[in-house]
């Protein structure tokens, strides 16, 4: 039976490009309770090539930050956020990004959801970003950005609204499986 073709789905809201200490402390954070997590790194094609995260995204319903860490250094601004227990941080695969941003800068993660985990509960097949959005939403994802150089010293327009989408993408689901019934 041929199902119909999934529509994209993108972010909807206002993209704020961070690239420096000035624009990351003038970020007004103190209102959000929920957002999504994500985190871009250069691709690494080689052995034993490893790069350092480029870009932190978190995005609320309205607005995506989109952080490029190479640049700044104000990291108590991020570490705010991230140890704060009352606002809540969703995303995939979290565990790696969090290690990776220790490796840069301390602190304690709070308030931080595993999506897989709480798909899981819900009884969601698929366990990535892109199968999650095409389970539970009915909406096809685009990954084509993902492995472009995110340490380039200008971000493409398609690649701020794939970083954009992919942070709020997290908190979509989130809210969309929290209306689920968890499964016995």
């Amino acid at each position: 039976m041929n199902q119909p073709p999934k529509s994209f789905i993108s972010f909807p809201g206002k993209t704020h490009l961070i690239r420096t200490d000035d624009e990351l402390v003038s970020v007004d954070f103190g209102a959000v309770k929920e957002m999504g997590f994500e985190t871009e790194t250069r691709p690494s094609f080689r052995k034993d090539e490893v790069y350092r995260v480029a870009l932190l995204q978190l995005a609320t319903d309205t607005d995506a930050y989109l952080v490029r860490l190479q640049h700044v250094t104000q990291y108590h601004v991020i570490k705010n956020i991230f140890e704060n227990r009352e606002v809540l941080k969703v995303g995939v695969s979290i565990s790696h990004d969090l290690k990776q941003l220790q490796k840069m800068f301390k602190f304690e993660p709070q308030g931080f959801v595993e999506l897989q985990n709480f798909a899981k509960a819900k009884g969601v097949q698929n366990m990535g970003l892109k199968g999650m959005t095409e389970e539970v939403l009915q909406a096809a994802l685009t990954k084509g950005p993902k492995l472009t150089n995110w340490e380039a010293s200008v971000l493409t327009p398609q690649q701020l609204m794939y970083a954009a989408t992919d942070a709020w993408i997290g908190l979509t689901l989130y809210r969309a499986l929290a209306q689920v019934p968890q499964k016995v």
